[in-house]
């Protein structure tokens, strides 16, 4: 699916995060206040409509990621991006323990050029700010198609929640 940019006749704005495995996003951003919904799946490869199969090889170029659709009256990019810079380590080449290939590499993929300039700005101000130690590794880039990921992906940890004492996040 091409992500639109729906923001000046609904109100409602898209962003893709990557950043490990796309479970881990999706959850760290589940139930909070303004996040309207939450899609796991694939961007930035050369294959069209790939599947988890295709793209956990790392040979498509996709990346695992999540694109959120917000209402910006209740949360603001900033928050957004401060939230999912809290869920992983962007300074590290590998950003989720345990995972490693191109299709877990951090990338924040822009629906508009606003957008883009926004998280620029973001990460240049966390990395003056000395939080971090070593610089930023996310990308920054436009958003192209977003392929959905099969249907047992969407909102994995919700499905498993039961496996667990207490939620994850």
């Amino acid at each position: 699916m091409q992500v639109p940019n729906e923001e000046k006749e609904t109100g409602v704005c898209q962003i893709i995060l990557a950043g490990g495995c796309f479970w881990g996003i999706e959850a760290g951003f589940y139930r909070i206040p303004g996040i309207l919904t939450t899609v796991v799946g694939y961007t930035g490869g050369i294959e069209e409509d790939p599947d988890y199969t295709q793209v956990s090889t790392g040979k498509t170029g996709h990346v695992e990621a999540v694109c959120i659709a917000y209402d910006p009256a209740v949360i603001t990019l900033p928050a957004i991006l401060s939230r999912f810079f809290s869920l992983f380590d962007s300074t590290a080449e590998e950003v989720t323990v345990g995972f490693d290939g191109s299709q877990y590499r951090s990338a924040i993929f822009c629906c508009t050029k606003e957008d883009c300039l926004t998280v620029q700005a973001f990460i240049q101000e966390i990395e003056a700010s000395g939080e971090y130690d070593n610089h930023i590794l996310t990308a920054v880039l436009p958003a192209g198609t977003f392929w959905p990921a099969e249907d047992y992906h969407q909102q994995y940890y919700e499905k498993i929640r039961a496996r667990y004492q207490k939620p994850l996040f």
